[in-house]
């Protein structure tokens, strides 16, 4: 039996006394994911750590492993396969998952769990000069999710998830919801938006006049609000900002509905514009939001704006730009200058 059918066979195995659930360990931990409101990302990323815990100790079920494997496959990623600090918290926060709220089982203390080294990247950030050269290279679609993420400081499914009732071209404000840790919040909309965001929207309007004329699913909706409001997927405020050409299958439910544009989409145009706008630096969907916070922080904001803009919960996460704003030409001169 491999082990990515042991985890999905795995979940009968109760506690004495009780009856045999008919759901797999498997889809067991992705009901509870989908009821805790995780992202589809994170789901799948816990589900895969899960079946990486299996395979490491040779398919053997959860339910006879305990704290002592857990943390060998811990120390397995943090010395043999040399993962991040991070990646290895991920990987502990998925198996913790697995345990305490899928199976309600509590693990107790870990004992002599090696941490991965944690290390402290400094962000790639373009210059001004360098994010005109980028969005240059782009046209369509592609650069004005490009222009958001650097004018707005989005995050890219926080691009891509935005739905028109989220958009105030008047007051030039965006409202990012369910970002990430699952909270809302209030960011710029650059004037340099607002016009191609109306002809934007027009065209999806065009789009959205169509699926209403043959009758197809709304759009998905967060949450259980289609249940609370069941034709609220149907209403314009509701409907994507960046809906994709055609339709396709919900893998949640089956749906078939219009989505919104693909990430790829996006990661692509911006990988193809970096190439033909000749920047050296490795540019990511990321880079922009970088860049729009150390741009920021150079123009004199003060750095708890920039937190609430790019909403981070602990203002050490945005620290790390002000290492990049006070460096190169910003008010500090080298010695070899002078």
């Amino acid at each position: 039996m491999s082990p990515n059918s042991k985890l999905a066979n795995s979940a009968g195995a109760l506690p004495e006394g009780e009856k045999s659930a008919p759901q797999s360990l498997s889809e067991r931990m992705h009901e509870t994911l989908r009821r805790y409101h995780y992202s589809v990302r994170t789901e799948e990323a816990y589900v895969m750590w899960c079946r990486q815990f299996v395979e490491f100790h040779g398919g053997r079920s959860p339910m006879r492993l305990g704290a002592a494997e857990v943390t060998a496959f811990l120390n397995h990623l943090a010395t043999a396969r040399r993962v991040s600090a991070s990646t290895q918290n991920q990987a502990l926060s998925a198996v913790l998952f697995l345990y305490r709220d899928v199976m309600g089982r509590e693990l107790g203390e870990f004992t002599d769990l090696k941490r991965a080294r944690r290390s402290r990247h400094v962000p790639t950030v373009l210059a001004r000069e360098e994010v005109r050269r980028l969005l240059g290279a782009m046209e369509g679609t592609p650069r004005l999710m490009a222009l958001l993420l650097y004018g707005s400081g989005l995050r890219l499914n926080e691009c891509l998830q935005l739905r028109v009732k989220d958009m105030d071209l008047e007051q030039r404000q965006l409202t990012v919801r369910s970002g990430k840790g699952g909270k809302d919040r209030l960011t710029l909309l650059p004037i340099a938006a607002v016009a191609p965001l109306r002809a934007h929207l027009e065209r999806a309007r065009l789009l959205f006049d169509e699926d209403r004329r043959e009758r197809r699913a709304g759009v998905e909706l967060p949450y259980a609000l289609a249940t609370k409001y069941p034709h609220a997927g149907e209403e314009w405020p509701w409907f994507w900002v960046f809906p994709a050409r055609g339709e396709s299958t919900d893998p949640v439910t089956g749906v078939k509905r219009r989505h919104h544009v693909h990430e790829v989409v996006l990661q692509r145009a911006i990988k193809t514009a970096a190439a033909r706008a000749a920047l050296a630096k490795p540019v990511t969907v990321h880079t922009l939001r970088h860049s729009f916070a150390t741009h920021l922080l150079q123009a004199g904001r003060d750095i708890r704006t920039v937190q609430e803009l790019l909403g981070h919960s602990d203002v050490s996460t945005t620290m790390i730009y002000t290492h990049v704003a006070n460096m190169g030409g910003l008010g500090i001169t080298s010695p070899a200058d002078e």
